[in-house]
C-alpha cells in the first residue's frame, strides 16, 4: 500500500457508502450457490488468538475475519470504518477521536469504548510480553508503561462514555489510521479475559469475537479450523458465507491435487507450478509487502558480531539464481528491508532511494576474502553455523540453496534445522539460534513499519544487531521530523542504508504470491499489507 492512498485526515466523516463500493457489487442471490462454504489453504497451523501476543499472518488473518478494531483494512488496502463509524482529528495531530457504532461479542455483551482501553492496556503491559506493543510506542505514555515505570492506566487512552474513544499522540503520527487497523490494536473483553486467564485465545471455545465471523473449531493444536458466521457482528445481513474452513496443507502439490478435486477453493503455487498455470483464469499473482530474510544471532558469539563474516554470508549467496531457477514463483530480488511498492514519495519509491546495492549483490570471490579475515579476526581456522527455518517446502528449498552456496565458504560448516512454523517462532523469539530464515511483511505503508524492527531492544530484532546511529534516525523520524515529511523520508533512507552497510540482515527475496482461486469466488478482497485478507464480502457463486 502506498502512503498516497491512505485515507486523509482531519474531518469528520461516515464511511459505510465507502466501505460497500469498495468491496465491490454483488449479484443477486440467484447467482448463488446453496452451500456459502469458502475452503481455504494455508501453508502452517494456526499458533494463537490472543490479539497481544500474535506475530504472525496466519493468526492475524484469521482474527482479522473474526475480530475488528476501529478501521479496518480493505481493497487497495485504504483503511475503512469498522467498529467506528466515524473518527476526527484535532489541529495539532496529537488527538483522535473514534465515534462508535452499537454492537456486540459473539456472547452478547456490548461492545463499547471500555473494551479498546482494556485491550490496549493489556498488550502494552510488560506482563503481557507481546512483541506487538512496540506498535504502540507513538501513543502518549505508551513507553512508559512497556518500560514499567507508569501503570497501563497512564496509556493515552479514554473512554468517554460507552462509545466514544479518545486517543493522545505523543507526537503527530501520519500513518495512526492505518495502525488502529491492525490485530494488536483489537478490542478485548475484560470478563471474558479474566475469567479465562491464561487459557485465553488457545482454542475456539476460550474467546469471544465481534467480527463477522466466529471461530467455531480449533482446538489449539489441530491443523484446521473453521470459521462460522457472527449473526451478532454489527454488519451480519451483508455477510454470506456461512463457513469458512482453513486447512493447513504443507505439500504444494497435495495442496494443488486438492484444489483440483475441489477440497479447495484457492491454493498458493510454488516450484514449477506458477508456469503451468499462468495462462488460467484463475490464476492471481498477488504483489506483496513482505521479505524474506536471515537474521544472524550476535548474541552468541563473536563471529556473528563481526561485520565482515554477516558481509560474506551475504555476498555468498546468488539471489538472482535462487529467485528465478530454484522459485521461479514471481519472487523478486530485495534492493533491501524495505519491500518495493511499500511507500512512494514524490514519485519515487523509497525502496529504490535507500538501496545499497553491495547488500543484495553476488561476488563469490569477495565474499571468501571477507569470511577468511573475519575467521583470522575472531581466532578461528573454521565455523560451524546452524540454519533454522520453517519446515514448509519453501523453508526447506531456502534453506537447502543457502547451504549450498555457504559451504562455498573456506572453513564453514552449515547445518539445516527446519521446524515446524510454531516452534521456529518460538526459538526465533527466545533467540535460540545462530543464524534463522524469517519472513516479515509490512503492517501499514509506510518504512517505518519495517525498519523499526531494528533498534536497539526492539521486541522482533531477535538477532541483537545495534547501531546508535541507525537508533537516532528511526528516534528523529519518529518524533522530531514526525510533521516534516521530506526530512522524515530522509531519516528513513538513512537508516535503511545504515543497516544495509552494516549487513545487520541478510535479505534474500521479496516474496510473491502465486495463487489459484476458483471463478466461483467472487468479492474476495486482499491487500498487501498487515493480514492481507477480508472475507466479509466473499460469496460462492453457482458453477
Amino acid at each position: 500500500m502506498r502512503v498516497s492512498s491512505a485515507l486523509k485526515l482531519g474531518t469528520v466523516a461516515t464511511f459505510s457508502a465507502i466501505l460497500l463500493a469498495a468491496c465491490g457489487t454483488s449479484s443477486s442471490s440467484t447467482s448463488r450457490a446453496k452451500d456459502q462454504t469458502l475452503n481455504w489453504m494455508e501453508a502452517s497451523a494456526l499458533p494463537t488468538m490472543d490479539p497481544s501476543k500474535a506475530t504472525d499472518v496466519v493468526s492475524g488473518g484469521t482474527m482479522n475475519n473474526t475480530s475488528q478494531g476501529l478501521l479496518k483494512f480493505g481493497k487497495n488496502s485504504k483503511t475503512y470504518p469498522g467498529v467506528a463509524k466515524s473518527y476526527s482529528k484535532s489541529k495539532d495531530g496529537k488527538t483522535y477521536t473514534f465515534n462508535l457504532r452499537k454492537s456486540k461479542w459473539s456472547n452478547g455483551d456490548p461492545v463499547t469504548a471500555k473494551d479498546f482501553v482494556f485491550g490496549w492496556q493489556r498488550t502494552v503491559n510488560p506482563k503481557t510480553g507481546s512483541q506487538y506493543a512496540y506498535l504502540y510506542g507513538d501513543v502518549k505514555n505508551a513507553n512508559a508503561v512497556m518500560k514499567g515505570k507508569k501503570p497501563v492506566s497512564a496509556l493515552g487512552i479514554k473512554a468517554v462514555g460507552d462509545y466514544k474513544v479518545v486517543v493522545n499522540l505523543e507526537h503527530p503520527v501520519s500513518y495512526f489510521p492505518t495502525l488502529v487497523a491492525q490485530t494488536s490494536f483489537f478490542p478485548q473483553n475484560e470478563s471474558v479475559v479474566k475469567k479465562l486467564g491464561k487459557k485465553y485465545g488457545t482454542n475456539a471455545k476460550n474467546n469471544v469475537y465481534n467480527g463477522p465471523f466466529k471461530l467455531t473449531y480449533w482446538t489449539g493444536t489441530s491443523d484446521n479450523w473453521t470459521l462460522t458466521k457472527n449473526d451478532k457482528y454489527w454488519d451480519a445481513k451483508h455477510v454470506t458465507l456461512k463457513h469458512v474452513k482453513f486447512n493447513t496443507v504443507k505439500d504444494p502439490q497435495t495442496a494443488l491435487s486438492q484444489y483440483q478435486t475441489g477440497k479447495l477453493d484457492a491454493t498458493y503455487l510454488s516450484g514449477q507450478q506458477p508456469k503451468n498455470y499462468k495462462n488460467s483464469k484463475n490464476y492471481h499473482s498477488r504483489d506483496g509487502s513482505s521479505i524474506a530474510y536471515i537474521e544472524l544471532n550476535e548474541r552468541r558469539d563473536s563471529m556473528m558480531k563481526n561485520k565482515k563474516a554477516r558481509q560474506a554470508l551475504s555476498l555468498a549467496i546468488n539471489r538472482d539464481q535462487f529467485v528465478n531457477k530454484v522459485l521461479d514463483d514471481g519472487s523478486k530480488v530485495p534492493t533491501g528491508f524495505v519491500t518495493t511498492g511499500l511507500a512512494v514519495r514524490d514519485g519515487q519509491d523509497f525502496a529504490k532511494e535507500a538501496a545499497v546495492p553491495a547488500a543484495t549483490a553476488y561476488n563469490l570471490k569477495k565474499a571468501k576474502q571477507l569470511w577468511n579475515q573475519a575467521l583470522k579476526e575472531t581466532g578461528r581456522k573454521s565455523y560451524s553455523l546452524t540454519l533454522l527455518a520453517d519446515d514448509t517446502p519453501v523453508g526447506k528449498s531456502t534453506t537447502e540453496y543457502v547451504q549450498s552456496q555457504w559451504s562455498k565458504l573456506p572453513g564453514l560448516k552449515v547445518t539445516n534445522q527446519n521446524l515446524p512454523y510454531k516452534t521456529r517462532l518460538s526459538r526465533s523469539a527466545s533467540h535460540d539460534f545462530q543464524a534463522v530464515v524469517t519472513l516479515w511483511g509490512a503492517d501499514f505503508p509506510d518504512p517505518i513499519t519495517d525498519l523499526s524492527l531494528f533498534t536497539t531492544g526492539a521486541s522482533y530484532n531477535n538477532g541483537g544487531w545495534k547501531s546508535a546511529a541507525y537508533d537516532r534516525n528511526i528516534q528523529d523520524a519518529t518524533t522530531t521530523n514526525a510533521n516534516r515529511p521530506a526530512q522524515r523520508w530522509q531519516n528513513l533512507v538513512n537508516a535503511q542504508k545504515i543497516l544495509m552497510r552494516d549487513q545487520g540482515v541478510i535479505p534474500i527475496y521479496q516474496p510473491g504470491k502465486p495463487q489459484l482461486v476458483k471463478s466461483t469466488v467472487k468479492n474476495l478482497v486482499y491487500f498487501p499489507v498487515s493480514s492481507n485478507w477480508d472475507f466479509s464480502k466473499v460469496y460462492i457463486a453457482n458453477k
